[in-house]
């Protein structure tokens, strides 16, 4: 609680000068995040005049990017460790640190008929070739589905038919493509396509991973751009957590991002 009273602070304090002109920024957002970012980059440039670049990837290779200097003035995670290892590397700004979601799991393949109330049968399935995962050393949402395949007691015998997605975006892909018969997949992924997707899908339980809570967090070269300090407050109004929850995910009261 008392950091997103601090980062409200700060955002409060550091707006208000910048606020009377356009500005221009470039933002680093998760895979599992792109589509809903694409909306709400849309509603807050029309509300604001700000203009936003988005470039999305896999955290881990964003972080990997910032770290080599790239020009990012707001990094948009999929886990709450890497937005801190930038702060402890001093190349984010600690008060503005927040969880703007929290994302949720799901195995899912093409085939109506393949995953029941209990994914084990199709996960065991003889006739399985490959079941897609986004790559767990730099995807938390990989990181995720690793964790429930070990929990599930599958994880060894599963290694020759994984097949890994440079981030999530990706093993969405492999399964709709049927290059993959199953796929960990985010929930977004699967509410941004709609009826579309169809299939079989199991959502994971919360208690078979590490909870997906997602952290954004102003870095040092965004701290003075009002288009980065106002989008990362906007990812707390009503406005934006609708739009947030629409896709699937949840918001953690206690530490949303301050509106």
């Amino acid at each position: 609680m008392k950091s997103r009273l601090r980062a409200s602070a700060w955002l409060m304090l550091t707006l208000p000068g910048f606020a009377a002109q356009a500005a221009d920024a470039t933002i680093a957002v998760a895979a599992n995040f792109a589509a809903p970012v694409e909306q709400l980059v849309e509603a807050f440039e029309q509300q604001t005049g700000h203009s936003l670049r988005v470039s999305s990837g896999s955290t881990g290779s964003l972080y990997t990017l910032i770290t080599q200097g790239a020009p990012f003035d707001l990094l948009i995670a999929a886990d709450q460790a890497r937005p801190q290892r930038l702060i402890d590397e001093e190349l984010a700004v600690r008060e503005t640190r927040c969880t703007y979601a929290v994302g949720r799991l799901v195995l899912w393949s093409r085939d109506a008929d393949r995953i029941g109330d209990d994914p084990k049968p199709a996960l065991t399935d003889s006739a399985l070739r490959h079941l897609a995962i986004a790559n767990p050393d730099t995807a938390p949402y990989g990181a995720a589905a690793r964790e429930v395949l070990t929990r599930l007691g599958v994880w060894t015998q599963l290694q020759s038919r994984l097949v890994r997605g440079m981030d999530i975006g990706q093993t969405y892909h492999m399964v709709a493509t049927a290059n993959a018969e199953l796929g960990f997949v985010a929930a977004s992924s699967l509410a941004a396509a709609g009826d579309e997707a169809g299939g079989s899908r199991w959502t994971v339980p919360d208690d078979l991973h590490t909870p997906l809570a997602q952290d954004a967090v102003l870095l040092k070269r965004g701290r003075d751009n009002a288009a980065a300090i106002g989008f990362l407050r906007y990812l707390g109004s009503e406005n934006a957590q609708r739009s947030i929850r629409r896709f699937g995910y949840e918001i953690a009261a206690d530490a949303a991002c301050p509106s």
